[in-house]
């Protein structure tokens, strides 16, 4: 089995693992509400459900 020659410090350790970073999702912005949500994807405003600017589903409200 292979084993290093010389123990790896810490930081030197720490300093190769400094690259992996969680980024922001890219958001895109609804022409007809002006809302912002994820990319491809439906979203709920205000009980109605928008895919590409039009309303897909509205959700009634029992009383």
């Amino acid at each position: 089995m292979a084993h290093p020659k010389r123990k790896i410090s810490k930081t030197r350790r720490d300093k190769r693992r400094t690259h992996y970073k969680l980024n922001a999702p890219g958001l895109a912005q609804c022409p007809t509400t002006g809302e912002f949500h994820l990319p491809h994807r439906a979203f709920w405003l205000d009980g109605k459900l928008y895919y590409k600017g039009q309303v897909i589903i509205e959700k009634e409200v029992v009383a």
